[in-house]
């Protein structure tokens, strides 16, 4: 049974090595993520022999930039970590590089101390460690320790209900964005998003790079960004649920909620959502997930999601393949229910002016209303793949283009299986016979099945997709 919902898998230490990867991909990893926070300078080589193995095993394969963005972190400790108990005094400081001990650490974020107010509680490490700010003194922000433990080395730090104005774009990133651009990769993917400011501004950079039409990935991990949900959806290319930030912004019993809220508003308008953040958090050390993990990753596909992200799981866990290979069957049984229980809104009224997206939408209702086996969509840009997607199906949309781009960008949208053909040679009479042929080898449908069909008048036009056809496949 093929699995609709796609899988991002993070590159790291626990696979970057040849057969590791290879595993990764022959288990079904269709995105690979290379994370920008921690990611070395052999990460271009890591791409390649990504490209090399997928080009091997003839199979489609997309490579996320996962940008740091201005995640605020504190610095170092003499001794790396200390222990803080709930009670006990502890300043932040805004201006020094020293070493840190058990009353002090410095702060990477130089404008925290005029952010904040007196009461306000700062979340270290995910929200395992809690302060609450009693006094600000010039750079210094003195604390007590709400909640306490062990607080290690460049944690990151987040004030409860979120508020920091940070931008979303560093210097780093633009380093980073320019050294990925260049490497080749399908998706670049901004953290800490706070409106559509900043994938607009994300967009110039882009184009002073001399990239047009990279997709954007914005990531929703900022309480500032939920108020801007519907703007900043609009501006992206997809949207990025990110549990881990938000949940400490918001506070994590708020994220079930949120997260559906998200995926709900991403598909109306025709957008690509990935939820993400601790979904198989314990097989980092364990080779088996717990229940709630499970329940966890379903829900997710039973909400609507194009895709689940695997972080620490796979770059740093002890059973990265494991890992793969679970959450492709905990997708396949999830996905016998899915239509149950999310519902698709109609396509933006824009449907009525444009050929592309009111053959979308007839295809759509034609499959799930008449014996269609397989949808074959000829493809120039993947934007009629991607509408057709938003509605829920059973029906494979095998989306057929002559762009490699297309093949990679369309391997994160759910129920979409890209692949590469040329038909650039192919007189226009003749392409519908040669699909045919061509997904007959392949394997794709056999013969006495019906299929929908769509393209354009004429072939090789973004955007020029007016005619859907039912094809039996015996006919031909």
């Amino acid at each position: 049974m093929l699995r609709r919902t796609k899988i991002v898998a993070t590159v790291g230490p626990a696979s970057n090595q040849p057969d590791v990867l290879r595993a990764l991909i022959q288990a079904g990893v269709d995105v690979l993520r290379i994370n920008f926070s921690h990611v070395d300078k052999a990460f271009a080589e890591t791409i390649k022999l990504a490209r090399a193995i997928a080009a091997d095993l003839n199979r489609p394969l997309g490579i996320m930039a996962d940008l740091q963005g201005p995640k605020i972190r504190i610095s170092r400790f003499k001794d790396n970590s200390i222990t803080l108990n709930s009670g006990q005094s502890f300043i932040l400081d805004c201006q020094s590089k020293e070493l840190g001990d058990e009353s002090w650490v410095g702060v990477d974020y130089q404008s925290l101390c005029k952010e904040i107010s007196e009461n306000d509680h700062l979340l270290l490490d995910d929200g395992l460690i809690e302060l609450e700010v009693k006094k600000i003194e010039g750079p210094l922000i003195h604390c007590v320790v709400v909640e306490g433990g062990v607080l290690s080395n460049n944690k990151g730090l987040n004030r409860k209900g979120g508020g920091l104005s940070a931008g979303a774009i560093t210097d780093k990133d633009k380093k980073d964005m320019a050294a990925a651009v260049a490497a080749g990769i399908d998706y670049i993917t901004l953290s800490f998003v706070r409106d559509a400011h900043d994938i607009l501004t994300t967009k110039e950079l882009l184009a002073n790079l001399g990239v047009k039409d990279l997709p954007i990935i914005a990531k929703i991990e900022r309480t500032e960004a939920l108020a801007h949900l519907n703007e900043i959806i609009s501006a992206a290319d997809v949207i990025m649920v990110a549990r881990g930030d938000l949940g400490v912004e918001v506070g994590a019993a708020e994220v079930p909620a949120i997260q559906k809220h998200i995926i709900e508003q991403t598909r109306s308008l025709n957008k690509i959502v990935i939820t993400a953040t601790q979904m198989m958090e314990s097989m980092i050390i364990h080779p088996q997930p717990t229940r709630a993990e499970v329940s966890d990753v379903a829900n997710a596909i039973l909400d609507g999601t194009d895709a689940v992200m695997l972080s620490a799981e796979t770059a740093k866990g002890a059973y990265p393949v494991k890992v793969i290979n679970m959450v492709d069957k905990i997708c396949v049984s999830a996905e016998k229910h899915a239509s149950l229980f999310y519902q698709t809104k109609n396509i933006d009224a824009g449907a009525s002016k444009r050929a592309d997206q009111a053959i979308a939408m007839a295809t759509m209702h034609v499959a799930n209303h008449f014996p269609i086996k397989a949808i074959i969509a000829l493809t120039e840009s993947g934007v009629t793949p991607i509408w057709m997607s938003r509605f829920p199906s059973t029906v494979p949309i095998y989306a057929i283009t002559e762009n490699e781009e297309t093949v990679r960008k369309l391997s994160l949208v759910n129920n979409v299986f890209p692949l590469y053909f040329d038909y650039s040679q192919i007189d226009s009479q003749n392409i519908n016979q040669e699909i045919i042929r061509y997904i007959l080898k392949k394997g794709l449908v056999e013969p006495d099945t019906y299929i929908l069909l769509t393209r354009g008048t004429v072939i090789g036009q973004p955007g020029g997709t007016n005619s859907m056809e039912i094809v039996r496949i015996t006919d031909l």
